[in-house]
């Protein structure tokens, strides 16, 4: 595909709209990539070495990209923009200076060193959208290094993730990275309402938003943040129970383990019922929620007595029967698969191009989003480094 040929999806919620992608490795390519999922227009702006999870392999898809890289950067053209070279420095402001948005996660002013900050770009582009990803804000925090391990430990989450005797532990996942990358989408999406809507007070103005990875993070623990607030009392590890329902948790079957979230009375009276235990629902100490909370110890042990008599797929089909939240403990590759099953649609297929020439067929998880009218499309693979780098291609003018 030529640099000049769009690769915006024909009616995509967000059609029309430019975006100039200078982030790398994860919160922003994830943002950038739902954009483009929903039709805007994403330039990833790279450096001749390219975004640096290309080489975090293996393991590698079909026409033999990093997985890691792949699974954020569908849909967007690559162009190579050295910032160090003048040339290069130039190409990249002329990109900006034509684009709805522009997304970076550089530390801290760095961009302003480039003469690419949100204040001189607006000069020329009264309405960009500009979102700004650190770690830990501009001020104070500027200096911190925002890698999503060492948040999930500063932000609190390794201190309630794990077993109550074990090491506090961290998510199986970037999470923090994750939710700061779609708080971003959710930021540049009200900018751009707000630029584009009449009477607006910035109608159309842009404006700098501004997202970090700790307030993401903290925004996040919702509960728990909440009750540290208004108690002053920090929450501990405590496995996978719940602090404020009970039984919310894995107990343990003959086979396996069973996620169980019981969160009503009622529930629980159904549980006990097909457990064959139904004097449990009217025991003192397990009558309430609050009850079972207070004694969720002795709650385990009388619920896993029943459980163990069985096996897991067993008790599922029967606590679902009962309407009782249940399920296995699955690995991700069955959760897909659970996915499919239910008809969610959620694995998306992508044609791409392996380097000898061979049709192949790319397949990523979905944004998990569903339109009515401008559905999401997944028309183009995960670009190669400056791969539309034609010098046939020429920004667009300005138009809001």
């Amino acid at each position: 595909m030529s640099e000049g040929s769009a690769q915006t999806q024909p009616g995509g919620a967000l059609s029309g709209i430019r975006v100039a992608d200078f982030s790398r490795v994860l919160a922003g390519p994830h943002a950038t990539m739902i954009l483009a999922d929903l039709g805007a227009d994403v330039i990833k702006i790279e450096s001749p070495e390219g975004d640096g999870t290309r080489q975090w392999r293996p393991p590698v898809n079909a026409i033999g990209q990093s997985t890691y890289f792949a699974g954020v950067n569908r849909g967007k053209r690559s162009v190579v923009c050295d910032l160090r070279d003048p040339d290069g420095l130039a190409r990249a402001a002329e990109i900006a200076r034509t684009a709805d948005v522009v997304i970076e996660n550089f530390k801290p002013g760095t961009m302003e060193r480039f003469g690419l900050g949100y204040e001189a770009l607006a000069e020329q582009n009264p309405g960009l959208v500009y979102c700004s990803i650190s770690g830990f804000g501009d001020a104070a925090g500027k200096d911190l290094p925002g890698y999503d391990l060492l948040v999930q430990a500063v932000g609190g989450l390794m201190s309630i993730t794990g077993a109550s005797d074990g090491e506090p532990m961290k998510v199986g996942v970037a999470l923090v990275d994750i939710l700061t990358g779609l708080n971003s989408v959710i930021g540049i999406q009200a900018a751009l309402r707000a630029r584009d809507t009449a009477g607006s007070p910035t109608a159309g103005r842009g404006q700098h938003v501004k997202v970090t990875l700790l307030g993401s993070l903290l925004s996040a623990l919702a509960n728990q943040a909440s009750s540290t607030l208004e108690t002053g009392v920090s929450p501990t590890r405590m496995g996978n129970a719940h602090p404020s329902i009970a039984p919310y948790e894995t107990l343990d079957a003959a086979d396996q383990s069973i996620a169980l979230a019981v969160g009503t009375d009622g529930q629980f009276a159904r549980l006990c019922e097909v457990l064959g235990v139904p004097e449990l629902a009217t025991d003192a100490r397990f009558a309430t929620n609050p009850d079972r909370v207070a004694h969720r110890v002795e709650l385990r042990a009388a619920l896993e007595v029943p459980l163990r008599e069985r096996t897991a797929e067993e008790w599922i089909t029967a606590f679902t029967a009962a309407n009782i939240p249940a399920g296995r403990v699955n690995t991700i590759g069955q959760a897909i698969d659970l996915a499919e099953s239910l008809g969610l649609g959620i694995v998306a297929e992508t044609p791409a191009v392996a380097p000898d020439g061979t049709p192949q067929t790319l397949r990523s998880i979905a944004t998990p989003i569903d339109f009515s009218a401008t559905p999401a499309q997944y028309q183009a693979p995960p670009p190669g480094v400056g791969e539309h780098q034609g010098a046939s291609w020429i920004p667009r003018p300005t138009t809001h």
